[in-house]
Order: structure tokens, then sequence, then C-alpha cells
């Protein structure tokens, strides 16, 4: 299993950045991808997670209203769209998967020991 993230970068205070995630490796739909972030000095958090199976999805309530989660199946594609930046949201952004069977990913922030397989990680930096 192969995970490969793009699309980080510098963001402007109030602009917007949308991160890929790309995953191949898995013989079927049954897995879930989660985004977590990683502040300097800080342990990785979960920021949100979408099952590929059913579509089902959550996402972190400090940053609800601003990021969006989305899946393209056909492409193994997961993306976090991160609308209205802010500098706090500065960070390592990684994309994680884990197989199948997993229970409903909707009901909490995805934790890290839950996944199996991570992505190299992507800078985001959010200038004023």
């Amino acid at each position: 299993v192969q995970l490969v993230e793009s699309g980080g970068g510098l963001g402007q205070v109030g602009g917007s950045l949308r991160l890929s995630c790309v995953a191949s490796g898995f013989g079927s739909e049954d897995y879930a991808v989660g985004w977590f972030r990683q502040f300097p000095g800080k342990d990785r958090e979960g920021v949100s997670c979408i099952s590929m199976r059913d579509g089902g999805s959550y996402v972190r309530s400090s940053v609800k209203g601003r990021f969006t989660i989305s899946m393209d199946s056909p492409k193994n594609t997961v993306y976090l769209q991160m609308d209205s930046l802010k500098p706090e949201d500065t960070a390592v952004y990684f994309c994680a998967a884990r197989p199948g069977p997993y229970g409903d990913i909707s009901i909490g922030v995805p934790m890290e020991d839950d996944y199996d397989y991570w992505g190299q990680g992507t800078q985001v930096t959010v200038s004023s």
C-alpha cells in the first residue's frame, strides 16, 4: 500500500489550499483514509477521515466549517479542502489509511494508532 500526498505549500490567511492523497495497493474499497497534522514539537492529531466503502466522514470540531473531506473513488483519491486558513493551521499534514473491517468512521476523530499506512507528509504554512 502506498499513499502519496500533494497540495501543500504556502497559503495566505483567509485563503484556501487543497490537499490530495492518492492510495494504491488496496484490492477493494474496504478502507478508510484519515488526515492528520503535526505541529512543531507536538504529537500528530487527527483532523478528518472518510470511509471509501460508504463515504461516511468526520471532521474535527476545531476545523469544521473550514475544512472539508471528500473522495474520488475511481481515482482512489481523498481530498482535504482547507478554506479560511489561519496561521494556526500551519503544520505538516499526513494522510493515512486503515483497511477494513472498521466501524462507523463518522463517530469521532481519527486516532493515529488505528491507521496502518502513512504518507510522507506535506508542509502547510499559512502566512499573514
